[in-house]
């Protein structure tokens, strides 16, 4: 894949500026500081795979481009970091308050105009967009009784939500804050919440460490699969060992419920092959009737290295989970 290789060692050109004007509503109405363009700071987001091989582009060459526009320093997780509970890869944007603005405007546009846009459509897509926030700074965003993010939400007309934190992951010390909204509302708001984390002394220090979720899953819990997809058994006796990252003896079976088997599967197995494919794991599904003792569920049995089960696992999990939040 072109993206490889292209991925975390881009240098912003500090002289460039941006030829295009943003899309965003309106400057701030009250700015926190008359030099806030002088502050210099980052915002971290998700994206998935097939995301991120859009923005880096052709041997980087839609990176480049976008860190020469905005000004603005862009760096990914290789594809096999990912956020702890998800199957997407972390994207840092470094620089001017401003500068990261632009960048994530250039960022956003050409997602919408690739994975949301549909032909004919006259109505401004709205679409999901998670920002990584460190737990210390939430309450920052949150304000007191709530007052902060509501201000936020009335001036950008954006859903703004700022997930629990999750203790399936134990060392996990960051939160997700998923914007849902146009393109102008999302950047609205990405830049409302933008200017408070940048007042807040703490949020600079995860600056340092833009992808050091590994650890965390070395640390996981193994009793407590994220969204509680079903029992999860481990099917070997390295279970209390930490295998190398090459190992490919590594098994568990979990559980998924009958009726959403159809979602890890997906029409014709395309859903199970690609989870196959991006996690290295190997999947196995039980055949109907075979289900996990004193259960409904299915047996759904990962083989392959501790990371690629990790990966496919919250795949899967993020395909169940779907259901409730339609």
């Amino acid at each position: 894949m072109a993206m490889e290789g292209a991925e975390s060692n881009y240098n912003s050109s500090p002289e460039s500026q941006l030829e295009q004007s943003s899309p965003r509503k309106s400057p701030p109405s009250s700015p926190p500081s008359q030099d806030h363009e002088e502050k210099t700071t980052y915002v971290k987001f998700l994206l998935s795979n097939a995301e991120a091989g859009s923005i880096i582009g052709k041997g980087g060459s839609t990176i480049t481009e976008f860190q020469s526009r905005s000004g603005a320093r862009i760096q990914l997780s290789r594809n096999y970091e990912v956020f702890p509970g998800t199957s997407d890869r972390i994207v840092m944007v470094s620089g001017f308050l401003d500068d990261i603005l632009k960048a994530v405007d250039l960022i956003l546009g050409k997602l919408q105009d690739e994975f949301y846009v549909e032909d004919g459509g006259e109505v401004d897509p709205r679409s999901k967009f998670r920002l990584v926030v460190p737990n210390s700074s939430c309450g920052g965003i949150i304000g007191k009784g709530g007052a902060t993010i509501k201000s936020f939400i009335e001036d950008s007309q954006a859903g703004i939500k700022i997930s629990p934190q999750d203790n399936n992951f134990p060392g996990l010390h960051d939160r997700l804050v998923t914007v849902t909204g146009t393109l102008g509302e999302q950047m609205r708001a990405i830049e409302l919440i933008l200017f408070k984390l940048a007042e807040d002394p703490h949020y600079m220090q995860s600056m340092n460490a833009p992808f050091q979720y590994a650890a965390v899953y070395v640390g996981m819990n193994y009793g407590a699969p994220p969204n509680r997809v079903g029992g999860r058994y481990l099917n070997n006796r390295q279970q209390n060992k930490v295998a190398p990252q090459d190992d490919r003896d590594n098994s568990i079976t979990i559980g998924v419920a009958d009726e959403h088997i159809g979602l890890v599967l997906g029409r014709n197995g395309r859903s199970i092959m690609e989870i196959s494919q991006v996690s290295g794991a190997r999947i196995k599904i039980s055949d109907r009737g075979d289900f996990l003792s004193g259960t409904s569920d299915r047996k759904v049995t990962i083989t392959g290295s501790q990371r690629a089960i990790h990966m496919a696992e919250s795949m899967i999990s993020r395909k169940v989970a779907t259901v409730s939040e339609r």
